[in-house]
């Protein structure tokens, strides 16, 4: 466990044990402001054609493989092989779009050995931002899971990591990223090359990867029902992200960058309910041109100790019922579908950013409804240090889930 910790940065520990909390309040309180009509600022497109939609784009259905390139070797995989594949995906809204996944086969492969969807906890709003140009970057956020990856890749299991985000980089809606992550596994698993066909296939994220899983997990039911899924480990995740607003004021705070570009992103994605430009003042104007298309370490230094008195024309919010029904569509507390599957669940309840009487909620609705989950409480101080305490309960579980042992609960 100590060698694992070590892959968090104790900078990126100290910055992302605030991120969460900030996340909420800022971001909802942009949102709900008056609303007039603004257009949302959408990040420059990736300048690589490879990520682009194809014209025939409607053509195709929910996991069709749209181009599959071969990516170089890796240096945090050493001996594997790296695999980029474009699919058709659906926005929140029933369209269309165009996403990608990261696939990373281990050296001496077997056909049909497990697959691991990872989600990673992106928190980005530039194309730039995406897992297959991070993985060559030396990125600190990135590196926080190789040493869990690379346990996972030496026991033969072949990694796919989806940019959950979608093409727009709409960071906070986290139910498009459970529809991205469904239908980057039915791609991956349409080509033969990979040699997955037949595998079990396992899902797991924390924070907001977390949320991104546990979106996959609800929707798969209804979404993907053909997917045959082992079960999903997630830890760390927002489950409401209403509560989580509103147990936030409006002081400084250290990861404002990161509320900012939750609000930013969101408003990307439904751009006819949400409008923030016309709250913003000259300094949020400003600000939100800064990020927009920014990773999450420029998001967090360009948006530190801000707050949203800083940066808006009016702190006299109006409830809008149609933009706080966005964020309720992205609270998974408040989805009423349930997951099909085994499921894990893990957190810190000292956690300081993730509200845990949602997190207990959502596992009693799921328990309810026959759910075979089981949770675990880890005995960390802050919210990152979770991820690291719960990685070898998660990979036990994942392994018995991939052998059809009997998954356990707690319920």
């Amino acid at each position: 466990m100590t060698r694992l910790f070590l892959f968090f940065p104790r900078s990126m520990r100290r910055g992302w044990s605030r991120v969460l909390g900030a996340f909420g309040g800022v971001a909802l309180a942009l949102l709900l402001a008056p609303t007039a009509i603004a257009a949302p600022l959408y990040p420059v497109p990736d300048p690589d054609p490879f990520y682009a939609a194809p014209a025939d784009l409607g053509a195709h259905g929910p996991g069709d493989v749209l181009e599959v390139r071969a990516l170089p070797p890796v240096p945090l995989f050493p001996g594997a092989t790296a695999t980029l594949v474009k699919f058709r995906s659906t926005d929140s809204h029933g369209a269309p779009i165009a996403a990608t996944t990261t696939v990373v086969t281990p050296l001496f492969h077997q056909p049909d050995a497990p697959l691991l969807s990872y989600q990673h906890f992106i928190n980005s709003l530039g194309t730039e931002c995406a897992v297959s140009h991070k993985l060559y970057s030396g990125d600190l956020n990135l590196s926080a899971s190789v040493g869990m990856l690379n346990a996972v890749l030496q026991q033969g299991w072949s990694i796919a990591m989806p940019d959950h985000l979608g093409p727009q980089f709409a960071f906070g809606a986290a139910r498009l990223g459970g529809q991205i992550v469904l239908d980057g596994i039915r791609a991956v698993k349409r080509i033969p090359e990979l040699a997955v066909q037949n595998s079990p296939v396992t899902l797991a994220g924390y924070s907001g990867g977390g949320l991104a899983t546990a979106w996959a997990a609800a929707l798969q039911p209804s979404y993907a029902s053909e997917l045959q899924l082992a079960g999903a480990a997630i830890g760390g995740a927002p489950m409401n992200l209403v509560e989580m607003a509103q147990a936030l004021g409006f002081a400084p705070h250290p990861a404002f960058g990161l509320a900012m570009a939750a609000a930013i992103g969101l408003e990307r994605e439904y751009p006819d309910q949400l409008q923030t430009g016309s709250v913003l003042n000259e300094r949020g104007l400003d600000l939100r041109g800064a990020m927009a298309n920014s990773c999450t370490n420029d998001i967090l230094a360009v948006g530190a100790n801000g707050s949203a008195g800083d940066y808006v024309t009016t702190t006299s919010w109006v409830d809008s019922r149609v933009a706080r029904s966005v964020v309720e569509e992205n609270s998974l507390e408040l989805y009423p579908g349930v997951p099909a599957i085994p499921m894990f669940e893990w957190h810190s309840p000292a956690d300081p950013l993730v509200p845990i009487d949602a997190i207990n909620a959502t596992n009693r609705h799921w328990c309810n409804a026959g759910v075979r989950l089981q949770t675990m409480e880890v005995p960390a101080p802050e919210h990152l240090s979770a991820a690291v305490m719960g990685a070898p309960e998660v990979l036990a579980w994942l392994e018995g889930r991939v052998r059809g042992e009997p998954a356990p609960a707690t319920c």
